[in-house]
């Protein structure tokens, strides 16, 4: 019998609504998020699409929902007023922090370090010191504990954070501060670190817990809210939420541990990048999401996601999510994500010293990208791509009305389009560019828009830079995949600037971080630091470490003792006396003296490779790292049939269209993409306009398409 899969991904100006079945049946929604109340848009897509495709709400079995819930709250600073609990002497920790002057702030003389989410008056300190190896210098007692739980309760938080220093080596002092806050306040959110993530390094452990702590209320409620709505519509399966590290947990698990949402809808556009490199059997990919808000890029390896464990929370874009001090840091795995404020929405402006700037502000889904015709006046990416021609001035989402080819093998597509679109006009685009840029730099409005086209690009670039040259990984030698609603008008641009000679466009690429939700499996990460000197200590102990770890992620899983799963383990490591450590991966055998043996030498090789040079010195084992995956039912989309001989088909159309490259404005051919065979081929410049996006092929390049309905664009 066919199961019935949702995913469900909440931008900043769409909801995005897929509904897919194991018979490789494939229907896409998009719909405008609703700001004030995100589950409108959720409704009223999930009604329209199940109504659209003939399906009752009791047929789905799973629903996956990526939000960027979570990273909103922490970027606005609208959390819950939560207190911090941690040990006598460090009440500063959070306020002391780490500063890193990055991009323009390097030259702000009235520079200030943003305050931390917890006021100085809401941070208390417990009697109570354990050393880093878990031995206690100064017990915490009851009566003390009680004595710190009625002091913080007589403030009223609406959430508790607990981080004692050392506790991931001894988390009893943390449970009884626990324990006794929760009686204290019952109706409070408290959360304690050695349960949300035991790793050492004190700051980011406290800012961690503490943002989990500041978005808890919040995200518990949403997510209460999400699962009833969804109920109230039929759907009887429980909701599952894309974590930070490409897998998926119960929605129960994410209102415990929020802050592991952070990159919930980045993870998920990255794992629909690996899931259409896995269709060109391509294992190495970077992955170009660009919505109506940001636009996010991450790279693939071995068919996975890089992922990295020190990612900080509104770091400067131009640095990524590992530049130390340039966010707020959460020690959790996630997705290695480079996003920039580039999105169609993003707003186009100039500065004081005639400078053409994009971003990072946004005209979001309300009032819209001035071509919506919503109210919006300010010029934006969108209306830059509509003057030059790369959109239709059309209904932007609508199905395309041309025919379909026939189809005598059975190989259509059975990817449906979204019904419904947004009207754009193309004269309130181009007042709105005249007024925000053409006006103020004494240029015709064609220059203005090929600018702010130009300037979001290398917005985008440096971004791709982060996760790629600054990671010493060559962009060459990978395919960029471009999704998201603004993504393919962008990326075969993108792919110039880089060198990058092979680019992949996927069927529903509007819609592709909600394709990615239904592309994973059930996954949990534990971590634990143990500081130990590789001579001094036993096999056993590790292996004792890694087996209760994976006991733990097993019990979150639901998977039952001899239960099918896959577990990998890695562990840290450094040389004696640094203060950082390198991941090794592990074999999946038993830990024992052969893999204890060989551990300076795994060390010795990953240093080399990060630095290029040799360390030297004893080597310790610093974290041991479970992850712990189980299979369940997901998307799966057949190919249709073998492409055809290579044939090149007749446009649908042809409009004038920008190429600041080839002279300027000339007639470009446009086809529709519904239209479209496995086989077929064009040569740029050309426009293929799907249900929820266009691929722009630029001049220089060939596209084909392949048996999954993927436009390859290839040059040189």
């Amino acid at each position: 019998m066919s199961k019935c899969f949702l995913g469900v991904d909440v931008g900043g100006t769409f909801t995005d609504v897929v509904l897919a079945t194991t018979e490789g049946d494939v229907h896409t929604h998009k719909v405008v998020t609703t700001a004030g109340d995100p589950l409108a848009a959720v409704t009223r897509g999930v009604q329209e699409l199940l109504a659209a495709t003939g399906r009752h709400a009791d047929e789905v079995t799973r629903l996956v929902h990526g939000t960027t819930l979570a990273t909103n709250i922490v970027l606005e600073r609208r959390g819950c007023r939560v207190a911090l609990v941690t040990t006598e002497g460090f009440g500063d920790l959070l306020r002391l922090g780490r500063e890193a002057r990055v991009e323009d702030d390097r030259y702000d003389l009235f520079f200030s370090v943003p305050d931390p989410p917890v006021e100085r008056r809401l941070t208390f300190e417990a009697p109570e010191r354990v050393k880093f190896d878990g031995s206690v210098l100064r017990a915490l007692t009851p009566d003390a504990a009680r004595t710190v739980a009625a002091r913080v309760a007589a403030e009223s938080p609406d959430a508790v954070a607990v981080c004692l220093l050392h506790s991931y080596a001894q988390p009893a002092h943390e449970h009884l501060l626990g324990a006794a806050l929760r009686d204290a306040l019952p109706s409070s959110f408290v959360t304690v670190s050695s349960d949300v993530w035991p790793e050492l390094r004190e700051y980011d452990r406290a800012m961690t817990t503490t943002l989990c702590a500041y978005v808890g209320p919040v995200m518990a409620a949403y997510l209460h809210r999400f699962q009833a709505a969804v109920r109230a519509l039929g759907v009887p399966c429980a909701v599952e939420v894309m974590d930070s590290s490409g897998g998926v947990m119960p929605a129960s698990r994410a209102a415990v541990v929020p802050v592991a949402t952070i990159e919930s809808g980045g993870a998920a556009g990255v794992l629909a990048a690996a899931l259409t490199g896995r269709w060109l059997h391509e294992d190495r990919v970077v992955s170009f999401d660009m919505g109506g808000t940001t636009a996010k890029t991450g790279v693939v390896r071995a068919g996975r996601p890089d992922v990295t464990y020190d990612f900080q929370v509104g770091g400067r874009g131009s640095f990524g999510s590992r530049r130390v001090g340039s966010g707020l840091p959460v020690k959790l795995p996630v997705v290695d994500l480079a996003e920039v404020g580039a999105g169609g929405g993003s707003i186009a402006w100039v500065d004081r010293g005639g400078a053409v700037r994009v971003g990072p502000r946004s005209a979001g889904s309300s009032p819209g990208p001035a071509c919506y015709g919503w109210g919006g006046t300010d010029a934006t990416v969108t209306d830059a791509d509509l003057v030059l021609g790369y959109l239709a001035a059309d209904r932007l989402g609508r199905p395309s009305t041309a025919p379909s080819a026939p189809d005598p093998d059975g190989i259509a597509p059975r990817f449906a389009p979204s019904p419904g679109g947004v009207d754009l006009q193309i004269d309130l685009a181009a007042k709105a560019l005249e007024q925000s840029v053409a006006e103020p730099l004494g240029i015709d409005v064609a220059t203005a828009a090929g600018l702010v086209h130009e300037v979001v690009n290398v917005n985008m670039a440096a971004a791709i830079r982060v996760v790629t040259v600054q990671r010493g990984i060559d962009p060459r030698e990978f395919t960029f995949v471009g999704f998201g609603g603004a993504g393919p008008v962008h990326v075969a641009r993108l792919a110039q600037m880089f060198g990058v000679r092979r680019v992949a466009v996927p069927w529903a690429a509007g819609v592709g971080s909600a394709l990615g939700l239904l592309a994973t499996d059930m996954i949990v990460e534990r971590a634990r630091t143990c500081v130990m000197d590789l001579t001094a200590v036993a096999a056993r102990m590790i292996e004792d470490l890694f087996t209760t770890l994976e006991r733990d992620a097993c019990i979150a899983l639901g998977v039952g003792e001899g239960g099918e799963r896959l577990v990998e383990r890695s562990a840290d490591l450094r040389w004696a006396g640094q203060s950082h450590q390198l991941t090794v991966p592990l074999p999946r055998s038993t830990f024992d003296a052969a893999q204890l043996a060989a551990l300076p030498g795994e060390l010795a090789r990953a240093y080399r490779a990060a630095y290029g040079v040799d360390g030297t010195g004893d080597a310790q084992f610093v974290t041991a790292r479970v992850r712990v995956t189980r299979s369940v039912s997901k998307i799966t989309v057949p190919p249709r049939g073998r492409p055809a001989a290579p044939s090149w088909p007749e446009p649908a159309t042809v409009r004038d269209v920008w190429f600041a490259d080839d002279g300027g404005f000339r007639p470009v051919p446009v086809h529709h993409w519904r239209a479209l065979r496995p086989g077929d081929q064009l040569t740029g410049p050309a426009l293929v306009e799907g249900p929820d996006t266009t691929i722009v092929v630029p001049p220089g390049f060939t596209a084909s398409v392949d048996q999954w309905r993927t436009v390859v664009l290839e040059t040189g």
